[in-house]
């Protein structure tokens, strides 16, 4: 990844404070959407969209993803790079 896409995704991930709040909370943790929700004080559904906009961009992954409930997100070493910078 060059420097330009890494400030791309940098200012994708500052302009939303769902994204960034989630980045934060989650950092070195494995952590399930509802306790995510639950020390933001947000709802579970800006959880599970900016949980969507952070995997897509290849921030977060979910290590369990076969499971319905219970699904446990972690930072890929991206997202680790990205929470320094936030």
């Amino acid at each position: 990844m060059n420097e330009k896409e890494f400030y791309e995704i940098l200012g994708f991930v500052k302009i939303s404070p769902h994204r960034a709040n989630t980045l934060k909370c989650i950092n070195e943790d494995l952590k399930i959407p509802s306790q995510i929700a639950k020390d933001l004080d947000i709802r579970t559904s800006q959880v599970s969209s900016a949980l969507a906009d952070l995997k897509k961009k290849g921030l977060v992954v979910c290590v369990n993803e076969n499971v319905r409930k219970g699904r446990l997100y972690k930072c890929t070493p991206l997202g680790l790079e990205i929470l320094k910078q936030i």
